[in-house]
């Protein structure tokens, strides 16, 4: 199943996503009422959606340095965390970053150097979790979706924190939908840039999965439905002003997103 969120008269309003049209629900998935199901209330077609992110997350984490081949590509540029870890550890993104598909990338007028697109799993939060087994926390993704985790990186190596290098407004496209019936770790994860496939790699290839993590983080913290966990990337590429960002990942569908500069964006 595909459910996503979509804009109806300025309302976001949560949706599942059919071949041609988005069947309009009553409430969330994630946490329907006693009476079961949500129930549909219309339909907008797919086509002429105002896509919105998929979830607006109660909290908002983020894997770094989760793929071997993009730790030893960072090694070579100077970077000095650029090792292999040897535990799962998380960081948080921002919700105010968040954008959904179609939706323009802005690219600030004071970023220079590299500004890049990094393809990413998410995994979807379907259950309070709390010192999760293994098990427990394979059974607790609802579903999964696409994130394009854009970067400033001069920004990124000036500033004390990520605080505007992957946190600035429209920097986190995630979508289009969340699908529940997909094994997403055997899936192809492909970046393309104006039609041109500029990285594709093994989605599960990571040191550590989204299930290792999820069992680290709740030994500390309670995972609530709708958290999203963003699982990293192996490659990067540069984009610029005027390029389409598409990130694909078999199985689940994809996410695809104009790059505007400031100032000359709707």
């Amino acid at each position: 199943m595909k459910y996503t969120r979509v804009s109806v008269g300025g309302r976001a309003v949560w949706g599942r996503v059919g071949e041609e049209d988005i069947e309009l629900l009553s409430e969330s998935p994630l946490e329907p009422s006693l009476g079961g199901e949500p129930t549909v209330i219309g339909t907008v077609p797919r086509a002429t959606a105002t896509w919105l992110p998929v979830v607006v997350p109660p909290v908002f984490y983020a894997v770094g340095m989760n793929y071997r081949r993009h730790i030893e590509h960072a090694a070579k540029l100077g970077n000095p965390a650029a090792v292999i870890p040897d535990h799962p550890e998380v960081g948080y993104r921002a919700n105010s970053a968040l954008t959904g598909h179609r939706s323009p990338i802005v690219k600030p007028a004071g970023v220079e150097g590299r500004f890049e697109a990094e393809p990413e799993l998410v995994a979807v939060i379907g259950r309070t979790l709390r010192h999760a087994t293994y098990e427990e926390a394979r059974k607790s993704v609802f579903g999964w979706t696409i994130g394009n985790d854009v970067s400033a990186r001069t920004w990124q190596h000036q500033d004390r924190t990520f605080w505007r290098s992957k946190n600035s407004d429209t920097f986190k496209p995630m979508g289009p939908w969340i699908e529940t019936d997909v094994d997403a770790l055997a899936q192809t994860t492909t970046l393309r840039v104006n039609g041109e496939v500029r990285a594709s790699f093994p989605t599960g290839d990571m040191v550590f999965d989204p299930f290792d993590y999820i069992v680290e983080i709740t030994k500390h913290i309670t995972m609530q439905p709708g958290d999203v966990l963003w699982m990293g990337a192996e490659s990067t590429c540069q984009i610029e002003a005027g390029d389409v960002v598409d990130v694909e990942i078999s199985g689940i569908g994809v996410l695809s997103n104009p790059v505007h500069p400031e100032g000359n964006h709707v």
